[in-house]
């Protein structure tokens, strides 16, 4: 753990003295440094690093959820659910299609729908952080969409899984997508409702009691919401949601952001280490294909957003660009697809896309001006801009 810690904190200083972001530098030192890779061998199990990992996303989800105000939800929720489900239908069909196009089957078709369809909220709430943006405009639509995607994603799993594993049985699929979202429910009810409850629980003005109850609540709610068949981040994000309206929440926000760097830095280096650089060339056409097919509806996605919001080519290159991420989901379907015998080029060109997707799209949204200019008035934009600027 020591040594995950130091070679992501050397990676990551190199590569901020040449202006690289952290997440594939971090990303890049679990490859280095895995049992895959020629050279040095920190962790010959990816494995051993499991427990901390998910502790990584579990608090990248929690301080997303804290800085996702309720009052967002109740304000814009129609416009939420409607770019939400504009950003998954263009992705996740693109997707679908895309992976009946390779002709790797159907079942490979329906994983590659969510692979190619789903953001990563890790890395998505990481670029956020490190840009800055959290209090952009555009970013309460991002986060918007990043929710839409998590209900979409506890359902998808609870689906997947009996088609995954043979099953033909659509009572029990049903019956698991219902307790899923049974669960969620529950808690958007808390979070609606109980804050005050929870408010006066959480008070004291001891930090130290303070750390404690919030990473036990957040902890124990992640794992409760595993076992109804949702994604234990899930569950800690709606309890940021519910700590970020009590009047602990500015308080909680400062005392979980060193856990959630720490953390955070050892859940991407453990990505890492499951990658095998060695299977990466026997699937490079597919995965650039998939790529720019995402890069593709990302766009589209990002212009449909600004239509729906009324952004401008700034807000729409931001949005189009800071989804773009892969990640955490895409895993948990690639180890799924191993588990129920499917194509065994599924791993590998997952892994590929994850990886070239982790690089693109911290530096695409650090760089999303470009976009921003070619976009339907980006051009105009500058112009008078370039006007306003010349004194009369």
């Amino acid at each position: 753990m020591g040594g995950a810690f130091l070679a992501a904190a050397v990676l990551a200083r190199v590569g901020g003295r040449i202006g690289l972001p952290t997440i594939p530098l971090f990303i890049l030192a679990g490859i280095l440094l895995g049992p895959y890779t020629p050279g040095a061998v920190l962790l010959d199990d990816p494995h051993d690093l499991e427990m901390l990992s998910a502790l990584g996303l579990v608090l990248l989800l929690f301080y997303l959820g804290l800085e996702f105000h309720l009052d967002d939800l109740k304000t814009g929720g129609r416009k939420m659910a409607l770019a939400g489900g504009t950003y998954l239908a263009l992705n996740v069909g693109a997707g679908l299609g895309f992976g009946f196009a390779l002709g790797w089957g159907t079942s490979e078709a329906l994983v590659l729908a969510g692979v190619l369809g789903i953001s990563s909220s890790a890395i998505v709430t990481k670029v956020l952080v490190d840009l800055n943006r959290i209090g952009n405009p555009e970013t309460r639509p991002i986060l918007g969409i990043i929710v839409v995607e998590d209900v979409f994603l506890a359902l998808y799993l609870a689906a997947l899984q009996p088609i995954l594993s043979g099953a033909d049985s659509l009572g029990a699929a049903v019956l698991d997508g219902g307790k899923a979202f049974g669960f969620l429910l529950l808690l958007a009810l808390a979070a609606r409702f109980g804050t005050k409850l929870i408010g006066k629980l959480m008070n004291t003005k001891d930090d130290e009691l303070l750390v404690i109850s919030f990473l036990g609540v957040a902890v124990f709610v992640a794992g409760v919401s595993e076992w109804f068949g949702v994604a234990d981040a899930i569950g800690a994000f709606m309890v940021g949601l519910m700590l970020g309206s009590t009047a602990s929440g500015p308080r909680i926000m400062k005392l979980v952001h060193p856990l959630r760097d720490a953390f955070g830095a050892i859940f991407f280096f453990a990505f890492g280490l499951s990658i095998d650089p060695g299977d990466l060339p026997s699937v490079v056409w597919p995965v650039l294909a998939a790529v720019t097919v995402t890069v593709a509806m990302n766009v589209f996605a990002g212009m449909a957003t600004a239509r729906i919001y009324a952004f401008g080519p700034k807000a729409t290159a931001n949005v189009s660009t800071t989804l773009l991420a892969r990640g955490e989901f895409a895993l948990i379907l690639a180890t799924m697809a191993a588990g129920a015998g499917l194509d065994e080029r599924l791993s590998p060109f997952i892994a590929g896309y994850v990886l070239l997707l982790a690089v693109l799209s911290p530096l695409a949204a650090g760089r999303s001006h470009w976009l921003a200019r070619i976009l339907p008035g980006g051009r105009t934009r500058d112009q008078e801009s370039g006007k306003e600027a010349v004194p009369v």
